[in-house]
């Protein structure tokens, strides 16, 4: 059944079924059981924002929500998070000693030449720049790229993870057939 063709007497319903702090799911099954319909959940929801009604006790349960709610870490603005050259573990384990040393981040000491989509070579680089915050473009570094890779040699390094040994020694594999199929 279409939402916009309710019956006055089904809105009735699920006007009293909401004065009676029932969720919208139960709203949904009840309507179905005395009306023989097939509304669903987000029928509910939708005829009572159209009626102008609220949910069951929506209010009252934000603001218990608001009141237990624990408190969290303060919110870093933009700036602060683009500030931050080091990584700094924020306490130390348990048992270990003493705060951990701060981390160097990786950089590339490159002059991007910060050049829009549409101006992009099919040889330059496609590191991206910028979009970090609303209404502010992505531009890309624009420098000629390295063969066989989408970026320039040092923003191809920037993007690689640091090269891990192997846990074996390089050296020789002999292959050996066991069964022909």
């Amino acid at each position: 059944m279409q939402a916009n063709n309710w019956a006055p007497d089904h809105s009735a319903a699920l006007r009293e079924f909401l004065a009676g702090g029932m969720s919208f799911s139960a709203i949904a099954e009840a309507l179905n059981q005395k009306f023989g319909t097939s509304y669903t959940r987000n029928a509910a929801i939708s005829r009572s924002k159209r009626m102008g009604l609220t949910g069951p006790d929506q209010a009252v349960r934000r603001l218990e929500r608001a009141l237990n709610a624990k408190p969290g870490r303060p919110k870093r603005s933009g700036k602060a998070r683009k500030a931050r050259d080091v990584l700094v573990r924020e306490s130390p384990a348990p048992g270990s000693p003493g705060p951990a040393e701060p981390v160097k981040l990786r950089c590339v000491g490159i002059s991007p030449r910060l050049v829009s989509l549409l101006e992009l070579k099919p040889g330059d680089c496609r590191y991206p720049y910028g979009g970090d915050r609303e209404d502010e473009p992505i531009v890309f570094c624009g420098h000629p790229r390295q063969e066989g890779s989408s970026y320039c040699t040092p923003h191809f390094h920037l993007t690689q993870a640091p090269a891990v040994e192997s846990e074996r020694p390089a050296g020789r594999v002999r292959l050996r057939l066991v069964e022909a199929a």
